[in-house]
């Protein structure tokens, strides 16, 4: 029973898992950049093929989810299954670590763990946030997501001792297996990220699983089911890469409004700092807490002084979209302000899906000609180079810069069109899927 129960929750665990980073593959390997830099596993040289790696972890932990609920090829299911497990254990488990001693670089503590086990917290170390796991949809802290691990590496080990035991159930065992894991994939996709494709996926894929299972007699129906699972779980992470993910977990979805999200509600916690000073009295530097005011005893000179963050404060979910002109004047505020506003969006203008240059030149121009929203290009690159693309391809409206990241967190297409009323965004297209000016004008522009 426990076997099962283990089977059931690692199954439909990773499946959840598995699809949230699925609908995103761009942003993964986003994620994938970050632990690839040379601040933490220095490992540049996979930056190339981030993507590609994002695609097969995705495939790979979907498809490992329904082998362990089907019970297949268990002693390949279940060695993978560990090997991953321990690989992710692993990454939550080093950033963790490397977080708290960068936070706490001068503790004793810190110098114990660098002497017993050589690590070293470098000057360059990249802090990472969250782990990635859940995509966008939820941010743990690397020491959340260490625990997760933890705990399923505990039902892990018990499937891996198990798995000389597990076979493929008959049809009355799988029906109800993955009925349970069905609802727990509900209770997943729903209570925690509210997406309900979770629960249809699964559903679809289980039930074409089950016709091949009964369809065929032979051996090969093991690895048939497999190929059948990598290849419709590969067409969906492709399909997330060519157009937009089919779900929007960022603060620039559709519906948001970006100059609310750059400030924090009122009452919101702010940022709590404690001060250490350090003044000289008599020729002997002492260290002061501010209740004490050193300033105040007769004689003390001031030395130095030490500032800490106690707590961390609110963080807008947006707060860094800025947006400059070539002579560095902020223009955000007069951007989000238009009734409505058209921005091509691209972080790096010169790895741009050139094709698409010349639709969204000709949507500005019938934007133009029809009195109707104004368009922006937005690029984290200099002005040497925006304007040579500028010119190539005859684009003939101004070009603001921005960060890099805020832009691959606006959309994941490079260029993508953003259309914006009053701050407020009201679509999103990636450069497979741009609309014409009538179609915008029609659907969008009243």
């Amino acid at each position: 029973m426990l076997t099962r129960i283990s089977r059931i929750l690692v199954g439909s665990l990773f499946i959840v898992s598995g699809l949230i980073k699925a609908n995103d593959p761009i942003g993964f390997s986003y994620k994938l950049n970050d632990y690839f830099a040379p601040g933490v596993f220095d490992l540049p040289w996979l930056d190339a093929i981030a993507l590609q790696l994002a695609v097969i972890a995705c495939v790979a932990e979907i498809v490992l989810g329904i082998a362990i609920l089907f019970g297949s090829k268990m002693k390949l299911a279940s060695w993978s299954l560990l090997l991953l497990m321990v690989f992710f254990t692993f990454l939550t488990g080093y950033t963790a670590v490397a977080n708290w001693m960068f936070d706490n670089y001068e503790s004793g503590l810190t110098k114990f763990v660098e002497g017993i086990f050589g690590f070293v917290v470098r000057e360059d170390y990249s802090y990472m946030k969250d782990c990635g796991c859940f995509g966008d949809a939820i941010k743990l802290d690397p020491w959340e997501s260490f625990l997760k691990d933890v705990v399923l590496m505990v039902f892990t080990v018990i499937i891996f001792i198990k798995r000389k035991t597990i076979e493929p159930g008959d049809m009355r065992t799988d029906l109800v297996n993955l009925g349970i894991a069905l609802l727990l994939i509900a209770g997943f996709s729903l209570g925690m990220v509210g997406w309900g494709f979770p629960i249809w996926f699964s559903f679809v894929s289980f039930a074409l699983l089950l016709g091949i299972k009964k369809a065929m007699t032979s051996d090969a129906k093991d690895w048939v089911m497999a190929v059948v699972a990598t290849v419709v779980t590969t067409w969906f992470c492709i399909h997330c890469i060519n157009h937009l993910p089919i779900k929007d977990f960022r603060p620039y979805k559709v519906g948001n409004n970006i100059a609310e999200l750059k400030e924090c509600p009122p009452g919101a916690p702010i940022d709590v700092y404690e001060d250490t000073w350090y003044y000289s009295v008599n020729g002997e530097v002492g260290e002061y807490t501010t209740a004490q005011e050193p300033w105040n005893i007769e004689g003390a000179e001031f030395v130095d002084r030490d500032t800490k963050l106690i707590s961390k404060g609110c963080e807008p979910p947006i707060h860094d979209f800025i947006l400059e002109d070539m002579d560095g004047n902020d223009m955000t505020a007069d951007i989000l302000a238009e009734p409505y506003i058209l921005l091509m969006v691209s972080y790096d203008i010169t790895t741009s899906d050139v094709s698409s240059a010349e639709k969204m030149k000709a949507i500005n121009t019938a934007s133009n000609n029809d009195g109707g929203p104004y368009m922006y290009g937005l690029a984290a690159n200099t002005y040497e180079q925006i304007e040579p693309f500028r010119h190539d391809n005859a684009l003939d409206f101004d070009f603001l810069t921005a960060d890099a990241t805020m832009l691959k967190t606006v959309i994941r297409s490079n260029p993508g069109l953003v259309l914006l009323k009053e701050g407020t965004v009201i679509g999103k297209w990636h450069y497979n899927d741009l609309p014409s000016y009538d179609e915008i004008k029609a659907e969008y522009l009243k």
